[in-house]
């Protein structure tokens, strides 16, 4: 490891003795309307090839079937832009999520795991676009805090419910719950997970399956299959010695890796694979997510290509491939067709050299057709070969369905860039800490006083650990640089993930940033999750029309731990004089400042 040494200076204002970056934005035209939520019939504008587009209108008798997906109800259909336009369905959909220390071994190795509702992953939340959500979280837990947090899930002005600790609320306590309330605007596939350091490495986390139209048809939705890197030893455990330089080198590789929540262990002595089960003739959903804590995946099932519909919540123009690469809080929906022999097969997941340093080789699952011969596949039946190492995503293939392009009369300013990079510091009590950096600064957020508390009390002197980038005007593009410019051993990718937007993602590549570089402004991918190559650059615009403290950070836990992560305050006085922030929302934060008076752990990280 080397010191990061700044080698670009940034715009700073100072307001009211603190540090806080300030945008630069565009005013958007007087066409972008603010999002309204609508439950009649629209007429909207969307991509039916990559080359032309067409004006389609939902039949209000049009409903979701095997051979009408891009269907779905009352006029709503894969037509409708989501952005602006979403149903409100009057249904209330409950779930409660209970979060309890027990032992679990779900490759047949035991260890301590914070799981929900007794299991890992936690259960699987299902409701309808235009449904409201409704979730109560329960912290059974003894020396640890929670939050829980809907990756994803854009809180359309309930940036309270968000569930950021010492950003949009304080820790829940133990033995305290609180209920989230949200409306479903978008529809496709996500999961949840704490925000409380890197508990949910331990096990705080579930998938969510938001039912809605898409862009090729199938028969049978298998739901959501989630795969994962798995320590042994608690990752709690490992922060600490990341942070002080106790491994440096990095976490060591994981002990396995978990797909749809288990695996046999790397002996092969216990444990089991995931199976699933096909029938000739029939085409399936499989919603694929990355929940792993280092590891980056490329995953292909032998002799089957996957058809791929949606990234992250996005829909997109369909495309065809036989390997997908899949970066830590991705989501892809992907359609296999069941037309190959009956037989079994291998669904492989591979770690990828360069953005993981995981050489786990068991990491398979099994797919079996009906009247298969056999259960499990042979060895000789691995007609995929390994794909050559990718940390990439594949943004020329991710066309959104629905058209929507942004503004490129403008000239991205150096003060948009944000810089990532590695640090060695010495802390007051002169001990070494390794540190990851945005924005050169190592974020930290204040568990017992988050940034809501401070736009509520109309105090803007934030302090500068909290990397806060402010962003004040509504409806305003916002274009940023995330640039890496850190000199380490070896150059690694960064899965960035923004709270509340799906950004656009209007470029990414290897070296430097400059203004020769060719941005795609018309259409480009948009979702919530984005690559920033290894020694590279990634550019993204989004609309300032969400108000919120939205985080922005890299998904590897290890790196947000380490305080690779900003946040960007939108309308601060939308926010005071809007948001319902209740006094549910105070006695949380005074049930969690009275525990942690007294409480066993301290927070030691950014508390994210």
């Amino acid at each position: 490891m080397f010191i990061f040494l700044p080698i670009v200076l940034l715009l700073l204002q100072q307001v009211s003795g603190a540090f806080i970056r300030t945008a630069e934005l565009v005013r958007i035209d007087n066409n972008h309307a603010r999002r309204q939520a609508s439950t009649t019939t629209k007429t909207t504008t969307t991509t039916t090839t990559r080359s032309a587009t067409t004006t389609l209108k939902a039949d209000s008798q049009c409903t979701n079937g095997p051979v009408t997906r891009q269907c779905w109800e009352n006029g709503f259909s894969i037509a409708t832009n989501y952005d602006s336009t979403w149903p409100n369905t009057g249904n209330t959909v409950k779930y409660t999520l209970e979060i309890t220390n027990t032992t679990l071994a779900p490759d047949g190795v035991p260890r301590t795991v914070y799981a929900i509702n007794g299991q890992y992953p936690g259960p699987t939340i299902v409701a309808n676009w235009g449904d409201t959500l409704q979730i109560t979280v329960k912290n059974s837990l003894t020396t640890n805090g929670t939050s829980m947090h809907w990756h994803g899930v854009r809180q359309w002005h309930s940036n309270e419910m968000d569930g950021t600790n010492g950003i949009t609320e304080c820790p829940l306590a133990p033995g305290h719950s609180r209920t989230y309330t949200f409306l479903c605007t978008q529809f496709g596939t996500t999961w949840y997970h704490s925000h409380y350091s890197s508990q949910y490495s331990d096990g705080v986390v579930g998938s969510i399956i938001i039912n809605g139209p898409a862009t090729s048809n199938y028969d049978i939705d298998l739901g959501t299959f989630p795969m994962t890197d798995w320590f042994y030893t608690p990752v709690f455990t490992l922060d600490p010695l990341l942070q002080s330089g106790a491994l440096p080198l990095g976490p060591p590789p994981a002990n396995n890796i978990l797909i749809n929540g288990t695996n046999v262990n790397l002996n092969g002595t216990a444990g089991k694979y995931s199976r699933t089960i096909l029938t000739k003739g029939k085409k399936y959903r499989l919603r694929l997510i990355n929940t792993s804590t280092n590891d980056n995946f490329q995953v292909g099932l032998d002799g089957h290509n996957f058809t791929v519909i949606t990234a992250d919540f996005v829909p997109i123009v369909p495309f065809t491939t036989q390997w997908l690469y899949i970066g830590i809080g991705q989501r892809y929906d992907v359609i296999i067709n069941a037309n190959e022999p009956i037989d079994s097969y291998w669904f492989h997941v591979v770690p990828q050299a360069g953005c993981s340093n995981n050489q786990v080789s068991n990491a398979l699952a099994i797919f079996s057709y009906v009247g298969a011969s056999s259960s499990t596949p042979s060895n000789s039946t691995r007609s995929n070969a390994p794909p050559a190492p990718d940390c990439s995503d594949p943004n020329k293939n991710l066309v959104p369905y629905v058209k929507l392009n942004v503004p490129s009369n403008y000239t991205i300013p150096q003060s948009s860039d944000l810089d990532v990079g590695f640090a060695i510091v010495q802390n007051t009590a002169q001990q070494t800490l390794f540190q990851w950096n945005l924005n050169f600064t190592s974020i930290q957020v204040p568990w017992g006083k988050p940034t809501l508390q401070y736009v509520l009390d109309n105090n803007s002197s934030y302090p500068p650990a909290m990397n806060l980038i402010s962003l004040p005007n509504a409806n305003a593009w916002s274009y940023w640089v995330i640039q890496a410019v850190a000199t380490i051993a070896p150059p690694q990718p960064h899965p960035i993930h923004l709270h509340g937007h799906d950004f656009y993602v209007l470029g990414a590549d290897s070296g430097i940033y400059n203004d020769s570089q060719t941005l795609n402004y018309v259409n480009p991918p948009r979702r919530d999750v984005a690559m920033l190559p290894a020694g590279g650059y990634l550019v993204i615009a989004f609309i300032t029309d969400n108000p919120g403290a939205w985080l922005m950070h890299c998904h590897i836990a290890f790196h947000i731990g380490l305080g690779l992560g900003a946040q960007f305050l939108e309308e601060p006085d939308y926010i005071r004089s809007t948001l319902p922030i209740g006094q549910d929302w105070q006695q949380e934060c005074t049930d969690w400042n009275k525990y942690y008076a007294t409480a066993l752990y301290k927070e030691s990280d950014s508390g994210l």
